[in-house]
C-alpha cells in the first residue's frame, strides 16, 4: 500500500516514520511471514491479520506504548520494519523500551539505522523521553550491531528477562538519555 511522505511524522533521507494502523495487516504480515528466518529465534511479530489487528490495536490504543513503522521512500512507502516503544514511563522516569525488527527485503541496508534515529529523536523530541533502553539477548548479533549504530551504551545483564520462545531468556541491557544523543 503506497504511503505519501505527508502522512510520516518525522523523516531522513531514504525512510520515513508513520504510526501503525489497521490498515498495514496485509503488508506486515506478509513481510513478517517472508521474514522468519531473519527473526528466528530472536522475535515473531505477528504473520496473520488477526494477530496484527491484536498487536496493532495495542500500539495504538494503549498510552505506555508507540508503534512506528520504518518506511521506504524510494519504494512507495513500503515497510522495511518496525520500531516500537513500550512501557512508556512520564513523571520524573520519562523512560521507554525500545523493540524493533527489520523485514527481510531490507536488512543489511541501513533503513533500520536510520529508521532507529529518526524514533530516537522523535522520542527525545516530541515525545518529551529522556531515557530509551534496548533489552536484546546475547546471541543476537545483528540487533546488538543496531544498538551500538545508534548510540546506545552497554549497561548491564539481565539473567532470565523475558519469556520467549517457550523460555526465560538473558539480555543485554543497552541505553540511551538525551545527553547522550550524538548530533547530526
Amino acid at each position: 500500500m503506497p504511503h505519501s511522505a505527508s502522512r510520516y511524522l518525522t523523516e531522513g533521507p531514504r525512510v520515513g516514520l508513520r504510526p501503525f494502523t489497521l490498515a498495514d495487516g496485509a503488508e506486515f504480515t506478509a513481510r513478517a511471514r517472508e521474514s522468519k528466518d531473519l527473526h528466528h529465534p530472536w522475535l515473531f511479530p505477528p504473520d496473520t491479520v488477526s494477530a496484527y489487528t491484536a498487536y496493532a490495536k495495542r500500539l495504538i490504543e494503549d498510552p505506555a506504548k508507540a508503534g512506528f513503522l520504518v518506511c521506504e521512500k524510494d519504494d512507495g512507502g513500503a515497510i522495511a520494519g518496525f520500531v516500537n516503544i513500550n512501557n512508556i514511563v512520564e513523571g520524573g522516569f520519562q523512560c521507554g523500551a525500545l523493540g524493533y525488527g527489520a523485514f527481510a527485503h531490507a536488512a543489511g541496508r541501513g533503513l533500520m539505522s536510520e529508521g532507529l534515529d529518526l524514533v530516537v529523536r522523535y522520542a527525545f523530541g516530541p515525545m518529551r523521553l529522556h531515557r530509551l533502553e534496548i533489552n536484546v539477548q546475547p546471541g543476537n548479533a545483528a540487533s546488538i550491531a543496531l544498538a551500538r549504530r545508534g548510540g546506545f551504551h552497554l549497561e548491564g545483564f539481565s539473567p532470565r528477562m523475558l519469556y520467549i520462545d517457550g523460555a526465560w531468556r538473558d539480555h543485554q541491557r543497552w541505553a540511551l538519555t538525551r545527553e547522550m544523543l550524538r548530533p547530526r
